[in-house]
């Protein structure tokens, strides 16, 4: 029986001489080729609901990397210089792309996705009817969910080393506000509300304020929370200073529907956007 395209990536990583194979680029051209049209993702759902990281997909991309030559592309009155080619049919696709709106070949859009001059790198996915807003990035490997507006200037971060961390994971029906920033593998789950200019990193302190006590979260948000910028006090050598964390302030309305409950969130908690 013949190597498997993961069998001979995850060979190919740990030697690079095999990258003179024909099979092993054939291999590495194939799964960017699955990234592209959506059949593979770098992390999808198990069936407990935790996130599953694919790890010989992501050493494709990297491989890809390797095994690229830089190239003029030449799109209209624009000129780019690169190893990665655009993607394109995005017509065929249902997908809306607004000039200057950049996706790289290799990340995928379900139909209804609207990007609008924003960037989304390669391995990324983002879902049905998600908005891209302006100068909003979606970085490599990054998942998105369904019916997710990243708000204009709004930073998700990508990963691809090491091959086992987790990228960062926005759910479905998610809204991050204009530049909140969100990175290093944190999961934000399904119908969040993160307000503008929150930051969270895999050391972020999220703080459920919501309580008679604070409940301490660290690389996830909660369904259905709403989320601040905040500050606590620290004690250091020096004095005693300001630290960043983000504050639930409470969660959306069970009661409604998303839209509704997201426009509740924003007059009831005062979450600026």
């Amino acid at each position: 029986m013949p190597p498997s395209n993961a069998d001979l990536i995850t060979r190919a990583f740990d030697d690079r001489s095999l990258l003179a194979q024909a099979d092993v680029l054939a291999a590495i051209e194939a799964t960017i080729a699955g990234l592209d049209d959506g059949s593979l993702r770098t992390a999808e759902p198990g069936e407990t609901g935790a996130w599953i990281v694919h790890e010989w997909v992501k050493k494709a991309i990297l491989l890809y990397f390797a095994i690229r030559k830089m190239e003029r592309i030449e799109v209209g009155p624009f000129e780019f210089y690169d190893k990665v080619p655009l993607k394109k049919g995005l017509d065929r696709q249902g997908v809306r792309v607004v000039p200057p709106g950049v996706v790289r070949y290799g990340a995928f859009l379900e139909p209804t996705a609207v990007v609008m001059p924003g960037y989304v790198n390669i391995g990324a996915r983002v879902g049905a009817g998600s908005m891209v807003d302006t100068w909003a990035t979606v970085g490599s490997c990054a998942q998105v969910g369904k019916g997710v507006h990243l708000a204009g200037g709004v930073g998700i971060g990508g990963v691809l080393e090491p091959p086992s961390a987790r990228p960062v994971i926005i759910e479905d029906g998610v809204f991050v506000g204009s530049r909140a920033v969100i990175v290093e593998g944190t999961l934000v789950e399904r119908e969040a509300v993160i307000g503008a200019g929150v930051v969270l990193t895999a050391s972020t302190a999220i703080l459920d304020v919501t309580g008679d006590t604070v409940v301490e979260h660290r690389g996830r948000v909660p369904a259905r929370s709403v989320v601040i910028p905040g500050m606590r006090q620290k004690k250091f050598p020096a004095g005693e200073f300001g630290v960043p964390c983000a504050l639930i302030i409470g969660t959306r309305s069970a009661s409604t529907d998303r839209k509704v409950s997201l426009e509740a969130a924003l007059r009831d908690f005062g979450v600026p956007v």
